[in-house]
């Protein structure tokens, strides 16, 4: 079955679309001015938004399997489904997964294009077994990553959404990473430098195994979650299912941001606005790979948690 995104009363959710004309006319900002006006925008990754099948059983797997905390939950059953925010830290400061129950549908198809979810934990073994206790299925044992000394491990949660565990020192976030593949990797890190205003942090080919990984992100891996695209010699489009949703970024300016996002080959799925009914301002976006994210006014955000 097929599950159109929807944008929830803070636009980030995961059930029907909602559109409506812009609430403001295009902004224009020369292509100079969006170079420097993207470096000081306080952008900051909220939220990742995906669809699961079974809510309860996807928030116990997770706060008693992966350490997460249930921060609020929210039923909307006029428009037939269900969100939950889980995390490591308050919403205002931390990254956070929004899980959303669309009534009825039991389960989705993930597709290729998703890769995994990242968390960093201090003992991967101590995580792994805790994990097999609880009866959750593991994937790739403990063990170094391949070419590299990093010890990590691979899980499935209840709807076969991939986690790896990274072994790390304490960190401020450890919901670290969402990798996603994409078609051109040099496409991607311009888009995503240009359009986003993220930094590549790394980059690493592995000819060995016919791939290479690009990190970006907004602050260090070890104290910000970061976005890991990975291309995969020879594969320019991958299925990208209806399961995985977007991720939801902070930003000062949703007008500026769709302009921007614009100038650098991205497509505005939603115009910048406020949502109908509140105050809250958003705007959507698609990648060159088609990859969904939603930019929330940041002002906006941190009244909506207070409320």
């Amino acid at each position: 079955m097929r599950v159109p995104a929807r944008l929830s009363t803070r636009g980030v959710s995961a059930g029907a679309e909602a559109g409506g004309p812009a609430a403001r006319a295009a902004t224009v900002i020369s292509p100079e001015e969006a170079v420097e006006w993207v470096k000081k925008d306080r952008r900051r990754l909220l939220h990742v938004v995906y669809r699961v099948g079974d809510l309860d059983k996807t928030i116990k797997f997770y706060t008693e399997c992966l350490g997460m905390k249930l921060l609020r939950r929210r039923d909307i059953p006029e428009e037939r489904y269900t969100n939950a925010f889980l995390g490591y830290g308050p919403e205002d400061s931390h990254f956070v997964v929004e899980l959303t129950y669309n009534y009825g549908v039991e389960s989705y198809d993930i597709g290729s294009g998703f890769g995994h979810f990242g968390i960093a934990v201090e003992d991967v073994e101590k995580t792994v077994e805790l994990i097999k206790a609880k009866g959750g299925t593991v994937t790739r044992e403990p063990g170094p990553v391949k070419g590299g000394k990093s010890v990590i491990a691979f899980i499935e949660d209840p709807d076969g959404y991939k986690f790896e565990l990274i072994e790390r020192g304490p960190t401020p976030e450890p919901l670290c990473q969402v990798m996603l593949r994409v078609g051109d990797l040099d496409r991607a890190i311009s888009f995503y430098e240009k359009a986003f205003g993220m930094e590549l942090l790394r980059r690493k080919d592995n000819p060995q195994y016919k791939y290479t990984i690009a990190m970006m992100g907004y602050g260090p891996e070890d104290k910000h979650a970061v976005l890991e695209l990975t291309y995969n010699y020879g594969v320019k489009e991958y299925d990208k299912g209806n399961a995985y949703a977007q991720i939801a970024i902070g930003t000062d300016d949703v007008y500026k941001t769709a302009e921007v996002v614009r100038q650098n080959g991205g497509q505005i799925t939603r115009e910048p606005g406020p949502l109908p009914g509140i105050s809250t301002k958003i705007t959507a976006c698609t990648d060159p790979d088609g990859w969904k994210s939603v930019f929330v006014d940041n002002l906006d955000f941190l009244k909506e948690l207070e409320e």
